[in-house]
């Protein structure tokens, strides 16, 4: 009997000893796990949600149709030439040089946590990119004639959509708490919106294929950030100076 009481005893000590633990952890991660759910999982999910719906109906969502003939109604030769020229800085022009430039900046300022983190989050949105259209083989719209050369690459997800928003996910998390955290993110919405606009407007994706994009690089970037941790000190002098610099190396 006492050796029974003894292990009944242990056991509930175990118990506490465990319940405590898990309240501690909780308490101590309730952000990142909030930011899990609402940054990661409710993103995968519409986008998954939204794959599942154009397997249904390859000739675009009814939505799909009524917004771009919408944006179409509005079509002119200035906004053609518009169009035609902001598209490229989702790409080529602007997400790829300036990404470039930003992952030599981390590299020479030895911000090595923020360096990986772009070093995964850019490249890998890319990757994801192009094994979601190899999978799904979405076809392009084809509403109305176009100037626009044809896309040879499958719709969804968009890959200017994705390359955009995990180009400015990117810049929100490494200066989120500073000062610039409030006109990246203004900035870089209105940003995303432009390179999203060009591309319905030339009639090359359905929004849904814009908003997937959108969704699955929102919850890559806030996925990566997590694990990584990245962050972006402030540049001052003091953080110029090789002590500081040192220190920074140091704790990252």
């Amino acid at each position: 009997m006492s050796s029974q009481r003894a292990l009944s005893s242990n056991f509930g000590k175990l118990l506490q000893t465990f319940g405590r633990f898990v309240q501690l952890w909780l308490s101590t991660h309730w952000r990142s796990l909030l930011l899990l759910f609402l940054g990661v999982f409710l993103p995968l999910q519409l986008a998954i949600l939204l794959a599942g719906q154009i397997q249904l109906q390859e000739g675009g969502l009814p939505w799909d149709v009524s917004i771009l003939l919408a944006i179409h109604s509005t079509a002119q030769a200035n906004l053609d030439s518009l169009a035609l020229t902001l598209t490229q800085f989702g790409t080529r022009w602007g997400v790829f040089p300036v990404s470039t430039a930003l992952v030599m900046a981390m590299f020479f300022l030895k911000r090595w946590r923020s360096l990986i983190y772009l070093l995964i989050t850019l490249p890998g949105a890319m990757l994801i990119n192009r094994t979601a259209k190899e999978l799904l083989h979405r076809v392009r719209p084809h509403l109305w004639d176009s100037t626009f050369p044809p896309e040879p690459e499958f719709a969804f997800p968009s890959g200017h959509a994705m390359a955009s928003m995990a180009f400015v996910a990117s810049l929100v998390v490494l200066t989120w708490g500073s000062r610039w955290c409030g006109w990246v993110t203004t900035l870089g919405s209105l940003f995303v919106v432009a390179i999203a606009w060009t591309r319905l407007y030339l009639g090359v994706h359905y929004p849904s294929d814009i908003v997937a994009g959108w969704m699955v690089s929102i919850a890559w970037a806030i996925a990566v950030s997590l694990v990584v941790k990245p962050h972006l000190a402030k540049l001052n002098p003091e953080t110029l100076s090789p002590e500081t610099n040192e220190v920074s190396a140091t704790q990252e």
